[in-house]
């Protein structure tokens, strides 16, 4: 697979498709050039370190603030907007998820549908998602047992409540993280790799993912940790992250990159979960690939190219759908859905008292 450079020469943006804006750039900001770096500087910071990107807001009183790092991609892949440090290495958590589909079918499975944007999900663990695990695990000969996902409760706090009132506990393919355990296990079946091991960083699936991320990325992985599920995790910047996600909507029909990005975007309600901002970006913005990862990270691609990653610093998932919606309007994403995802209300005896808001 070929990998943009981060900063190519300027080329005429594409029609848009139908809920994305019809030119490249941010409407009314200047178009940062020069590195991200240079771009950061000029960003407006609050106080010592990274800017604030979203404030909490309770009773007309800001009492809090979540700093953070966002890069804006234009449709050439140049950067046009970076506030904080988006060349230093974070580590994605989930937002990484697609490249490891894309790397499961790289090394010979052939998944397709609702399957393959299972595997790149963070589910809610509602029913079709536990459902769709259980089919998967049986169709490849697998067994719950053999995942190595540790046992969790649905995602989705709904879910959640309705899972425990049945008298269920806890178990491995209610894990949001289940899907792609299964795909990594059915392909080392397929390809006669250990199964034992399929999440040692050294097994032969892992190093192809490795692989697959640093193309996508178009950088060196800097760093290999543990993520919550168990699988490695491979750290890259901000711009390499978004630059991943550019790379997977703008690959050729057919390459493991677009096939995973497509059936993500066909599928989005399996990425995620009914009550999901991936899913509904990814419904109501047609071409949009959408995933968001622990610890407050968000990587969005549009059909265009232009594409978008931050993190919030501190974690704080609670600031994802503010600053997301912030940035989307940004990119002059001009839908319905872009409200919906930034409410964030602040309740105080049971009424709205105030709201997290995006301060950039």
């Amino acid at each position: 697979m070929s990998v943009a450079p981060s900063t190519p020469e300027a080329s005429p943006a594409p029609d848009a498709a139908p809920g994305t804006p019809g030119a490249a750039g941010i409407p009314g900001r200047p178009r940062t050039t020069g590195s991200p770096i240079a771009a950061s500087a000029s960003a407006p910071a609050s106080g010592v370190g990274l800017p604030v990107l979203a404030e909490v807001v309770r009773s007309g009183f800001v009492e809090g603030h979540h700093r953070g790092s966002l890069v804006v991609l234009a449709a050439d892949g140049s950067v046009e907007l970076a506030l904080g440090d988006v060349t230093a290495p974070v580590f994605p958590r989930s937002s990484n998820k697609p490249m490891q589909a894309a790397g499961v079918l790289r090394a010979g499975l052939d998944l397709a549908g609702e399957r393959l944007a299972l595997a790149a999900a963070s589910h809610s663990g509602e029913i079709f998602h536990r459902d769709l695990v259980q089919k998967m695990l049986v169709e490849h000969g697998l067994t719950a047992e053999q995942l190595q996902c540790p046992p969790d409760l649905p995602l989705d706090p709904v879910e959640a409540e309705t899972f425990l009132a049945s008298g269920a506990v806890r178990d491995r393919v209610t894990m949001n993280c289940s899907g792609k355990h299964t795909a990594m296990l059915a392909v080392c079946l397929r390809r006669g790799w250990p199964t034992d091991s399929y999440l040692d960083p050294g097994h032969p699936l892992q190093r192809l993912i490795h692989t697959v991320v640093e193309e996508a990325a178009g950088e060196k992985v800097a760093a290999v940790g543990t993520d919550g599920c168990g699988a490695p995790l491979m750290a890259i910047t901000l711009t390499g992250l978004a630059r991943a996600f550019r790379s997977f909507v703008l690959a050729a029909p057919g390459s493991a990159e677009r096939r995973v990005a497509d059936a993500m975007r066909t599928h989005p309600e399996y990425v995620a979960g009914t009550r999901r901002p991936d899913t509904w970006l990814m419904r109501d913005v047609p071409g949009a690939l959408s995933k968001m990862g622990a610890e407050a990270v968000q990587a969005v691609a549009l059909p265009d190219g232009r594409a978008l990653a931050f993190k919030i610093d501190d974690g704080g998932i609670r600031a994802l759908g503010p600053v997301l919606a912030r940035a989307l309007g940004l990119l002059g994403v001009d839908a319905p859905v872009v409200a919906r995802i930034g409410s964030a209300p602040l309740m105080g005896g049971g009424r709205e008292v105030g709201e997290i808001r995006a301060a950039f």
